[in-house]
This record gives C-alpha cells, sequence and structure tokens, in this order.
C-alpha cells in the first residue's frame, strides 16, 4: 500500500469528489486486510522499540500522529485495532475535549504543546489543534479573525515540532453521511454501545455542510511538505485501521531508528558477571533435605 495514494494533493479541496468506501492499492477484501494489518505488527513493534531506546540518546525522536474526522469515523478504532499492535509503554495517547476554563486562559496551542509525546515515543491525538479551527469555525467559537490567524500559527508549530526531531503524521478520516447514520443506529441498538451516543450527535448531523466546509478549508490550508494531510476512505473500518497502520509504519521506515550503541565495556561488563561470588549464598545447607531417621 502506497502512502502517496493518500496524500492529500496541494491546493483547493472538495471532500465530496474524494471517495470514502475506496480501498486504494488493496484489492483484496476484509479478512485479507485483517490479516495483512496483523503482519504488519511485528515491524511495527521492532521500530517502535528502536525508536523507544533513543530516548537514552543525546538526540531522541519522536513521532506525532494526529486523527481528525467526523463523529463514528473511528478514531477510537484505530486505536484499539493499529495501535494496540504495539507496546503500549511506548506511546502518548491524548483526547481533546472542549476546552477547560483553565485551558481557555492561555492560547489554543498551550493545551496541545503540553501533550506532545516525549522522547522516543510515539503519541497519538485523537482530536487536535485542528478542533480549533474546525468546531471553533463552525460554531463561532472564535472570531474569524483569530480562526485565520491560527491556519499559520499551526503551519509554524509544526515547523518547529519537525525541527526539533518530532515527525507529524495528519490523517482525516474520511466518512461519508450514510455511514455514520448507520453507526449512529448500531449505537442505538446495541446496549453495549449506548454510552458512546448522546442526542447531539443527531443535531451535529444537521452541520454536516457547515464541517465539511471547515474541514475542506483547514485542510487547503495545513497542508504543508512537513506536515501533509492524508485523507483514509474510513467506510470500511478494516481498510481505515490497515491505512494508518501503513502510514505510521512508513513514516518510522523513514526514520529508521536504530539501537543506541553501550555506554559501557560490554566484554568487562560480561566478565563481571561470568566471575561475581554468589550475591545471595545459602548461609546453612540442609545436609539432609528429607531429613534423617533417629
Amino acid at each position: 500500500m502506497s502512502a502517496s495514494l493518500l496524500r492529500l494533493p496541494t491546493g483547493p479541496v472538495d471532500l465530496r469528489g474524494l471517495p470514502t468506501d475506496a480501498t486504494p492499492d488493496f484489492a483484496h477484501g476484509k479478512t485479507a486486510g485483517k490479516v495483512a494489518l496483523a503482519e504488519l505488527g511485528p515491524r511495527l513493534g521492532e521500530l517502535q522499540e528502536r525508536l523507544f531506546s533513543e530516548h537514552t540518546t543525546e538526540h531522541p525522536r519522536s513521532v506525532l500522529l494526529v486523527l481528525q474526522g467526523m463523529d463514528t469515523s473511528g478514531k477510537g478504532g484505530v486505536l484499539r485495532h493499529t495501535l494496540g499492535l504495539v507496546d503500549p509503554q511506548g506511546l502518548r495517547i491524548t483526547s481533546f475535549k472542549a476546552p477547560t476554563a483553565q485551558e481557555r486562559e492561555h492560547d489554543f496551542l498551550w493545551r496541545i504543546r503540553r501533550a506532545l509525546p516525549g522522547p522516543g515515543l510515539i503519541g497519538v491525538f485523537d482530536r487536535s489543534h485542528y478542533e480549533d479551527v474546525l468546531a471553533a469555525r463552525v460554531r463561532g467559537l472564535a472570531p474569524l479573525e483569530e480562526i485565520e490567524r491560527r491556519y499559520a500559527a499551526i503551519n509554524d508549530f509544526e515547523a518547529e515540532l519537525l525541527a526539533a526531531g518530532t515527525t507529524v503524521v495528519k490523517c482525516m478520516l474520511h466518512i461519508s453521511a450514510d455511514t455514520q447514520r448507520e453507526r449512529l443506529l448500531e449505537r442505538l441498538d446495541r446496549p453495549d454501545k449506548h454510552w458512546k451516543f448522546t442526542p447531539g450527535d443527531i443535531d451535529d448531523r444537521q452541520l454536516w455542510p457547515a464541517y465539511r466546509a471547515a474541514y475542506e478549508t483547514a485542510l487547503e490550508r495545513t497542508n504543508t511538505e512537513v506536515a501533509p494531510w492524508h485523507v483514509v476512505p474510513s467506510d470500511r473500518k478494516w481498510y481505515r485501521n490497515l491505512a494508518v497502520g501503513r502510514l505510521l509504519l512508513d513514516a518510522l521506515e523513514g526514520l529508521a531508528p536504530t539501537w543506541p550503541p553501550a555506554r559501557y565495556d560490554v566484554a568487562e561488563q560480561r566478565r563481571r558477571l561470568l566471575h561475581e561470588a554468589d550475591p545471595d549464598p545459602d548461609p546453612d545447607p540442609d545436609p539432609d533435605p528429607e531429613g534423617s531417621a533417629a
């Protein structure tokens, strides 16, 4: 699967012209797709561990995976099925909700900076700083002048991240309104999914055209060379999970992390272990563990 097929071209964006149910560069079906995702696991795990080991070096790096999409597009599913393939110790996952009173006292990027992955980690944003040019625009939560400023601020911020050693992988999980209706109905039909549903989800569907327009503007204005957007067809859950896994794998392979060299004399430490005195000797060994007859 080629990441270039999912990369958004520069210029104006028309999401209605981008399919939500396609499977670019994968001609097989659901079963094969799930197998292909599982097969990514060993390589993803190895590269993640190598990246994590770099936190002990002078120039550690990190990866930030940004997941954006309409409600039910599958951000949680990607976390479970794709990020579930790697060691959770190497992940930092942050889900962004409406900003708190404290967060509103600061610039919109303040809370984002506080959630960035540390050295050697893969950070995952379930929603992100893009909410501040998406929901904020649709719901009028900030003046238009401020939203316009934020596009440039985001581009500068992501360029800063790259310069500091963080690779940014941005995925827009692209679903249709019909698919969203099906997934909302499933949440209503299944008691184990009722907790995922709120009546406001139906109200938000009336804002679909406004959200689409906000996404189109945000995608066009922040689709940069250092942090390009990838539009992932997400009507098919299995393909969405596989595609994001492939994008993450490509990013890690591009970094080509290596195991850091030992900062000690390996041969000397081996010699010490082989010739050490018993660190836990038995002070009073029993010569007759079965007991002796009187």
